[in-house]
């Protein structure tokens, strides 16, 4: 029996020794998608204490929470004390066999509090203990965590509005050991059907953009070219687009006149084919000023949100309340990537997709769209959410591999709110490690350590910083 999450962990073959240990883990991490704070960053926050930094906005360990049976004032509230909620999580964890949460957690003592030991609700004072003492030390703010998880960039995740004053202070001080950029997040542009979209239309977007009108289709690309200068001015390279599903349906102007109109006039909502037409419209003007500036374009789709309304009414979005969604995107996908494409307009371009079913869509997409410019110009992103596993993982590998080119590939971001969620690119370095080495030792690839370990360092950090280039 292998011990629990010892220095191999994850690690079956001594090929995938090798590769991990002494290729994969030395390598810096290039966080090219997080939702971390950038205000965290630029004031170097200091936690006081482990549920502060673990359970204040980790939406993952509130399902978890919510599937023991804690109640909510336990979980996303302040009702009761921090140490409560700490409680609670520990008496929950030991029954979450297989989720990566009991991995990540245990990942997180061991890298940034030196704990061994494994969380339960009995040991949750000795923990709670540890970490907070852990927690007073400089090297655990948000710059020191940075510092030590070998962070090299991050890049935000940030409204089209954002003044990105956390940005500006950053770079200012020159002090924070990462490069942090900022993410064009064109999301409230492209939600036609939220009703807030003609508030923030008319005034925060026409505010940032310095325009005392939006009422056209027009209007809105000149708002948006005005807010791509102005990210682009403060280190913008990269966009994210997050869509419920892929849409490919294309309009005259007056068409789309007539739906921006309508709905930025109070007139009513847009049908679902208006709604279409005008998120397909963004997404192809987005993606001929992504390609025109040499940035990168993310999509991100089959997320079904908030599906339990009460639980929105009272915490809003983003509070753990979100589903794996079922589309056919292929065709959308595949008529956006060519309506780009066919006049020389195609951005470098990563996909998403959180239906694990379209894995293979995505690899075989990729070879359609390659280009001379860049080495794996149309990527497959990296296994995300709730595929942020270790079969999905492997899945994603394995599509990859299989129908496409494994080498290319940029690796894994973080995708997280948390500082300290660093160690989750050791989780995917050891799995990768691991699938690559099983190969290996199966005799399906030779065991050439000079090619294996270059393709290993490569996926881990170098593919990401040839593609970006930041």
């Amino acid at each position: 029996m292998r011990p629990f999450m010892d220095e191999d962990f994850l690690l079956q073959t001594e090929t995938a020794r090798v590769l991990y240990h002494e290729h994969a883990a030395p390598m810096p991490i290039y966080d090219y998608h997080c939702h971390i704070s950038p205000r965290d960053i630029a004031e170097n926050r200091e936690f006081r204490n482990i549920a502060q930094a673990w359970l204040a906005a980790d939406t993952y360990k509130w399902r978890l929470l919510r599937s023991n049976g804690v109640a909510e004032g336990c979980v996303s509230s302040t009702e009761v004390s921090s140490r409560e909620k700490f409680q609670y999580f520990a008496e929950s964890l030991p029954r979450a066999i297989g989720n990566p949460i009991y991995h990540w957690t245990h990942l997180e003592l061991k890298r940034y509090f030196d704990c061994d030991l494994v969380l339960n609700g009995e040991n949750a004072e000795t923990i709670w203990n540890i970490c907070n003492e852990r927690l007073q030390s400089a090297d655990m703010r948000a710059q020191g965590i940075l510092r030590q998880s070998g962070v090299q960039v991050i890049c935000t995740t940030d409204d089209p509005v954002s003044d990105l004053k956390w940005h500006k202070k950053i770079k200012a001080e020159g002090i924070c050991p990462a490069k942090v950029l900022p993410t064009f997040r064109a999301d409230p542009v492209l939600n036609i059907e939220d009703e807030s979209w003609d508030n923030y239309m008319r005034y925060e977007l026409g505010e940032a953009a310095d325009m005392d009108d939006i009422s056209t289709m027009q209007d809105i690309r000149d708002a948006l070219v005005k807010r791509l200068d102005y990210f682009e001015e403060n280190g913008c390279r990269i966009a994210d687009h997050a869509l419920p599903y892929m849409v490919f349906a294309p309009a005259r102007e007056y068409e789309l006149d007539d739906v921006v109109g309508k709905v930025i006039n109070g007139k009513g909502s847009p049908s679902k084919l208006a709604m279409e037409q005008y998120k397909t419209a963004i997404l192809l003007f987005l993606g001929q000023e992504y390609a025109r500036r040499g940035w990168t374009m993310q999509l991100h789709y089959s997320a079904l949100r908030d599906v339990n309304s009460r639980a929105f009414d009272i915490l809003g979005q983003d509070s753990g309340f979100d589903v794996v969604d079922t589309h056919n995107c292929a065709p959308a996908l595949a008529a956006l990537l060519n309506a780009l494409d066919k006049d020389g307009k195609l951005p470098k371009t990563i996909i998403y997709s959180l239906n694990p079913g379209d894995n293979v869509v995505i690899a075989s997409l990729l070879p359609a769209f390659s280009g001379t410019e860049f080495l794996g110009k149309v990527q497959h992103g990296a296994a995300w959410w709730f595929n942020n596993h270790k079969a999905g993982i492997e899945a994603q590998l394995r599509a990859l591999a299989s129908v496409s080119v494994l080498g290319n590939t940029i690796g894994a971001p973080t995708d997280s709110r948390s500082l300290l969620s660093y160690s989750r690119h050791e989780y995917y370095r050891r799995i990768l490690c691991n699938f690559i080495g099983n190969l290996v030792e199966n005799g399906e690839y030779p065991a050439d350590m000079k090619i294996l370990g270059k393709l290993v360092e490569d996926i881990s950090y170098n593919n990401a910083c040839r593609y970006f280039a930041f």
